[in-house]
């Protein structure tokens, strides 16, 4: 029952740390419970499958922790209505089983190689995780560590030198290291020796702190211009009245949105993902005759200078085979389609700015390993009322210039906002400002949209651009560049937001650099492997 509690009490932990209804402090001894777990099994224990056991527990911490904040998947719906079970099931189980495989290799590795070099091990092996995690096909990154400090940007100015990634550097660093005094104060009971590993930890968890309210303070970075934008919020319900109502009655409720709200100089028009057509989607190659697109030109010509941003559904035939990507699916004969969540900006007598979503949700709009994983499952990650099929991507970013204005946007789409270093690649294509095109409504009056919009702030302060976020039912917001929510709206408002958005140029050394910190990690990782083999082989010759 000891085991359990502490178990128990690191799941706790872990769980109320989490924006957007935590408090991130805990997080720097949540792992610590669990640390001792471990520990107190392996060396003063009697169980015979001590392994199996320290398994277990940490499977049943991070279960509870990965419901408990990611428990508003659920929301989710079937095309029939009722809640997508699978929605929040496959995460859960899959997700929790990644980190306690994470858990359990630094147990066996700690056995082998002892304490100290098991817990570097740990931090290496975390980081490297967190960043595979940020790159596979069933990717979700949406617990790592450095996010849970997203509703407190004034502490964390300093991601934008180390990024997110830096952060979970930090909190595992500081976890460490407070388990380490808790077990040479148990060990020694000096005084001398816990005063001075407790004044490392203090000092580590309030130097970065300091160093950030400083650079907040002191923020005078200049801006190369300024533009008006005008972020448009239409309540459109995802499951049924986007795929039953008119697509010129849907962007007739959008342009007239927008049409109410243009008081004054608007420079951007900005509309959430998929805002259009609603059901079905428009052909590629004919962007230029499509009915809707050029509706939105007419709009545009009666306000001069400015553009019009928008998410769309796309799609682009093919008529051979070989010419076919792997992602297109056959659907007469000799005839293949591909399907994409695209970004487009639209300006009169101006070719359509295109730009594919890059990062897609897995079982939503990407069927994951589909060989290995379709077999097993069938079509049960793909019925969540999304896709029939995984969708095409572009396998670069893409900047918007604007022909009125210095304005280079980024057209980032929902679930991408999540991604750090791959937000900062638009940024290296010149985009001066980031435009996060979302919708947000999927889930319901849950945490899962208020998340999404916080870690949005991590984004600001690692490339230092301010953000336009248009959202389907909310909540759209304007994001500074220090990572303030300058304005917002509430969610399920039918409404528009005014901002005026600085432009900025300079490049952050995370914008540079990128995961510096996990590339490290995965370097000492490496070592501490190879270290591990050399001893092993060692220890094999010498007993020969």
């Amino acid at each position: 029952m000891k085991y359990v509690l502490l178990t128990l009490i690191s799941a706790m932990l872990l769980s109320v740390s989490w924006p957007t209804y935590g408090v991130p402090f805990f997080i720097f001894f949540a792992l610590v419970p669990l640390l001792m777990m471990e520990h107190g099994i392996s060396k003063f224990s009697n169980y015979k499958r001590k392994g199996r056991i320290i398994f277990g527990l940490s499977y049943l911490c991070f279960i509870i922790w990965n419901i408990v904040t990611t428990g508003w998947l659920y929301g989710a719906k079937n095309p029939d209505g009722s809640h997508a079970l699978m929605a929040v099931v496959f995460p859960v189980l899959v997700n929790s089983l990644l980190y306690s495989l994470v858990f359990q290799c630094y147990h066996w590795y700690k056995n082998a190689q002892g304490t100290y070099w098991g817990l570097g091990f740990l931090i290496a092996l975390w980081m490297s995780f967190e960043k595979f995690h940020l790159g596979w096909e069933l990717t979700w990154p949406w617990l790592n560590l450095g996010n849970v400090f997203s509703d407190y940007p004034k502490l964390i100015q300093w991601y934008d030198t180390l990024g997110a990634t830096g952060g979970s550097f930090w909190i595992l660093l500081i976890n460490v290291l407070i388990f380490y005094t808790v077990r040479t104060w148990e060990a020694g009971r000096k005084k001398k020796d816990l005063i001075r590993n407790s004044s490392i930890v203090v000092a580590l968890m309030a130097v970065p702190m300091i160093i950030s309210v400083i650079k907040y303070n002191n923020f005078d970075e200049k801006p190369s211009g300024q533009v008006n934008v005008l972020m448009l919020q239409p309540d459109l319900d995802p499951y049924n009245e986007k795929y039953s109502k008119d697509s010129l009655a849907i962007e007739q409720d959008l342009l007239s949105l927008a049409e109410k709200n243009s008081t004054g100089k608007i420079d951007y028009y900005i509309a959430p993902e998929t805002a259009l057509p609603g059901r079905g989607s428009i052909s590629e190659t004919a962007f230029e005759k499509s009915l809707l697109l050029n509706n939105i030109k007419g709009f545009l010509s009666q306000h001069p200078g400015s553009v019009f941003a928008t998410g769309i559904s796309s799609h682009r035939f093919y008529f051979n085979a070989a010419q076919a990507p792997s992602e297109a699916y056959q659907i007469n004969n000799g005839v293949w389609v591909t399907s994409y969540n695209t970004a487009v900006q639209l300006a009169p007598n101006q070719p359509v700015q295109v730009y594919h979503k890059g990062k897609l949700v897995p079982g939503v709009e990407i069927f994951p390993y589909i060989s290995v994983l379709k077999p097993i499952l069938g079509d049960a990650m793909l019925n969540l009322g999304g896709t029939v099929a995984s969708l095409g991507i572009d396998k670069e970013r893409k900047s918007f210039s604007n022909p009125y204005n210095k304005g280079k946007m980024a057209p980032v789409i929902c679930y991408e906002s999540i991604y750090g270093e791959f937000v900062t690649d638009y940024v290296k294509k010149g985009a001066n400002f980031l435009a996060i095109m979302t919708n947000d409504s999927w889930w319901g009056v849950t945490e899962g949209h208020k998340q999404l919009l916080s870690y949005a702030k991590l984004r600001a302060i690692e490339t230092r651009r301010e953000i336009a976020r248009a959202a389907n039912s909310g909540i759209s917001a304007h994001i500074n560049a220090k990572g303030e929510i300058t304005e917002d709206t509430f969610y399920g408002d039918t409404t528009a937001l005014f901002a005026k958005v600085n432009l900025y140029d300079t490049m952050t050394f995370y914008t540079r650099a990128g995961d510096l910190l996990s590339r490290f990690s995965m370097f000492a990782l490496g070592f501490l492997l190879c270290y591990f083999f050399i001893e092993w082989f060692k220890r094999k010759t010498k007993k020969a």
